[in-house]
């Protein structure tokens, strides 16, 4: 079994599921509201998890029922979370999600106490892999990428500046389209693997400029492609910690992440292996 440590964003997600997705400025009205855990870190970890890793999560959120609920799911399938942080002055994190039909969302995030994981509050465990994204203060994940000695993935997610040493320190980057457009020429940087996905047209993974593997993500129905970045991301690593040749791993990521699509909310969807397996032998 993988050991994987995972440091990022906790949030409560607020998902309205609207008929259409609104234009600046417009009003959409008749949604549906519901609720569910979420936010990139946490969704990485539970998904790690479910594809059949010991799963560790660093993280903050508020000392608030919010909190709770967020961390609940996680609790309930044996994510370690003994080393999680309480912040007393501040909320914990809040994704505002609006979804349409297609699956396609518009998603806006407060960060609340993902604000205050802090490096010094970091105690880094002796695992196989480390995830990382862009939803906590980037000089936590540089002071990660400074010490952590096994392979280190990192999903650059939301798109910001980060320190040139972690790009020069990871075994794995991940962006999807949009993302690599706005690094452009700085992830040349990367000295490791890129896999670069684009929803239903799939993915490529290259290294140093040359192509390793490119797959297709199985056909499905999408329902909500929220977290469907991260169960790649956590199915990637998850896969090269294993030993999976690169085809197989993409292809192994890119069914995981597709799997995310075909449910509402983002830990709710998240496949187990098994759904993963079936998915592939069904395409």
């Amino acid at each position: 079994m993988p050991s994987i440590v995972v440091i990022g964003s906790v949030n409560l997600d607020l998902v309205a599921t609207v008929a259409r997705l609104p234009a600046p400025g417009e009003t959409v009205t008749g949604a549906e509201l519901s609720r569910f855990p979420g936010g990139k870190g946490a969704n990485q970890a539970l998904a790690a998890k479910r594809l059949g890793a010991d799963v560790t999560l660093l993280a903050c959120v508020g000392e608030d029922a919010a909190g709770e609920e967020a961390l609940e799911m996680l609790r309930d399938e044996g994510v370690e979370l003994g080393d999680c942080r309480f912040s007393e002055d501040a909320p914990t994190g809040t994704a505002l999600i609006a979804v349409a039909p297609s699956g396609e969302n518009h998603i806006v995030v407060a960060p609340g106490a993902n604000r205050q994981l802090t490096p010094e509050s970091l105690r880094l465990p002796d695992v196989d892999a480390l995830i990382c994204q862009l939803e906590v203060p980037t000089e936590t994940i540089a002071a990660a990428a400074a010490t952590f000695q096994g392979f280190f993935a990192v999903n650059l997610a939301p798109a910001m500046h980060v320190d040139v040493a972690v790009l020069q320190r990871a075994d794995l980057v991940v962006v999807n389209e949009s993302e690599a457009a706005w690094y452009g020429d700085s992830l040349s940087a990367c000295t490791g693997m890129i896999a670069t996905t684009f929803g239903a047209a799939g993915a490529v993974l290259t290294k140093n400029g040359e192509d390793l593997a490119r797959a297709k993500p199985p056909r499905i129905e999408p329902v909500d492609t929220t977290a469907a970045g991260d169960t790649f991301t956590a199915a990637l690593t998850v896969a090269f910690v294993e030993g999976q040749a690169p085809e197989q791993a993409l292809e192994f990521a890119c069914a995981a992440g597709a799997a995310a699509a075909t449910k509402l909310g983002a830990q709710p969807s998240l496949p187990t292996r098994e759904d993963v397996m079936e998915l592939i032998g069904a395409d």
